[in-house]
């Protein structure tokens, strides 16, 4: 076993940049990083067009099918790693073919117990170096992650004592135009990523008293970002209330179509080959103190007599076909907030990780609504939207601890509308196209937990509440590493810390 040491002594990689203008999406907080703007210019400057899968603009500034990498699209090319903050995490843009595949050749089956957004994209990526993996699931791609917004969005949903989750969510956003390329190369599937940056506002006094001291917090962590009056938030999304009284522009975070995610992720899994068992785990099989694989329960889930309409045919194994015990070396637990709980794991190995309930709402506006995503607090209570390139707009999401209990109620969607006419009073005039509510896996410090337990075999990607999506490139990268036999020594997100804190 290689271990790896995180460079520069620090925990897990260097410290946030120390300078705004160092970095790739820097804005000072007092004006653009590029100099003055122009005449007639939007703070943060005119908005950027949609990402290409390859992480740069449409040539026509609308939509495009990125081009896969390796092919001459127009443009300069960045350099390998470029705009990355590191974690001490490897795993940059070069394509799988053209290096060794890391797991090739390693003896014994990697079974992926979770089918959502993270545990497909662990799936995917051992897959692609040469893992035997099976995923596990009785409904892959829905869950939490066909409830979720998709914003990847660090910086904007940075808190004040959250610093490391902050740098992961940082170091994962920079990795995600080359996931996404990747993915678009295996799958076919354009998973409609845009870059124009969020716009979180204020609506009454005390909000923008916190707001302003937010950005103050921001400032001294040399976060990009650009403080903005009322006036200059309507310059920029016109449909914004009058009673808007100020914003915070963060111009690097982006945006993404979960569902288009897991259903990229299922239909690459199907080209590589990877079984996706519709059924549920009953318990881990354990003998000699060692993971020797996974028992298989009914389906469980309400997908599991059929695809899910507009995903593409997989290489699916229903309760018929599937043997009732999968044989593995190691288990990747990725079961989102059923994390914590599955049977056959000796008592103190799991992470404790809890359902947290959220509501969210879909709606389809009948003209061109949002450029970018709008977050906003009303009264003290949360509230974002996320715009769509097809015309459809998220609206979300309540946060509530209700154990797993998952119904859609009139007060959850009452909240979210009522805030949300606050900000954006056109909003109520928009067609309802979809209600759900996920669980998200939370954890007692807001950090997942990724990486090997205590139990030889077993190791745990989950607790990532709600960066599931941000922090899923990341998350598998650091999967791969694992399973080829790496140690990550003092990651902050290792499952251990919560063994010695309950010591």
């Amino acid at each position: 076993m290689r271990r790896v040491d995180p460079p520069d002594g620090d925990e897990f990689g260097p410290k946030f940049p120390a300078a705004a203008g160092n970095h790739p999406h820097a804005v000072s907080t007092g004006g653009s990083a590029n100099g003055p703007k122009p005449a007639g210019e939007p703070p943060g400057g005119p908005a950027p067009p949609p990402l290409s899968a390859a992480g740069g603009p449409s040539a026509s500034g609308g939509e495009r099918r990125a081009d896969p990498p390796g092919t001459d699209a127009p443009g300069p090319k960045k350099p390998a790693g470029h705009g990355s903050t590191s974690t001490g995490v490897d795993g940059g843009p070069q394509r799988a073919a053209e290096r060794p595949k890391r797991l090739a050749g390693r003896r014994g089956r990697v079974v992926v117990v979770g089918g959502g957004v993270v545990g497909l994209s662990a799936a995917w990526r051992a897959a692609r170096e040469g893992a035997a993996v099976t995923v596990i699931d009785p409904d892959p791609g829905g869950g939490a992650s066909y409830a979720a917004a998709g914003m990847l969005a660090p910086v904007s949903e940075v808190t004040y004592t959250e610093e490391s989750l902050l740098r992961l969510g940082v170091d994962s956003l920079a990795r995600w135009p080359g996931f996404a390329a990747e993915l678009t190369e295996d799958s076919g599937d354009d998973l409609d990523l845009r870059s124009a940056g969020t716009l979180d506002v204020a609506f009454g006094a005390d909000d923008l008293a916190a707001l302003g001291e937010l950005a103050e917090f921001m400032a001294k962590l040399d976060l990009p970002v650009e403080r903005l009056t009322g006036r200059e938030c309507r310059r920029l999304e016109p449909l914004l209330a009058p009673s808007v009284r100020g914003g915070i522009l963060a111009p690097g975070d982006s945006w993404v179509n979960p569902r288009r995610v897991t259903r990229a992720l299922l239909t690459a899994l199907s080209r590589l080959g990877v079984p996706v068992v519709r059924r549920r785990v009953a318990e881990v099989v354990v003998a000699g103190g060692t993971v020797q694989g996974v028992r298989l329960g009914g389906p469980g889930g309400p997908a599991s007599g059929g695809v899910r309409p507009g995903r593409a045919p997989l290489l699916l194994q229903d309760s018929g076909e599937a043997p009732e015990t999968i044989p593995a070396e190691q288990v990747v637990l990725a079961a989102g907030a059923w994390t914590g709980s599955l049977p056959g794991v000796p008592d103190g190995v799991l992470p404790p990780v809890r359902p947290v309930k959220g509501q969210i709402m879909r709606l389809r506006t009948p003209y061109p609504a949002l450029t970018r995503c709008v977050r906003g607090t009303v009264h003290g209570s949360p509230v974002y939207l996320v715009p769509r390139g097809d015309g459809e707009v998220v609206l979300g999401a309540t946060q509530e601890e209700m154990g797993f209990d998952t119904r859609v109620t009139a007060g959850g969607l009452w909240e979210i509308l009522r805030d949300a006419r606050e900000l954006v009073p056109g909003v109520t005039e928009w067609e309802v196209t979809d209600v759900v509510a996920g669980l998200r896996p939370g954890t007692p410090d807001n950090l997942p937990a990724i990486g090997p337990t205590a139990l030889p075999g077993l190791l745990v990607a989950s607790g990532h509440h709600r960066g599931g999506v941000l922090l899923a490139p990341l998350t598998a990268d650091l999967v791969v590493r694992l399973l080829a036999g790496e140690t990550i020594v003092d990651h902050p997100c290792s499952p251990s810390r919560f063994e010695e804190s309950s010591r």
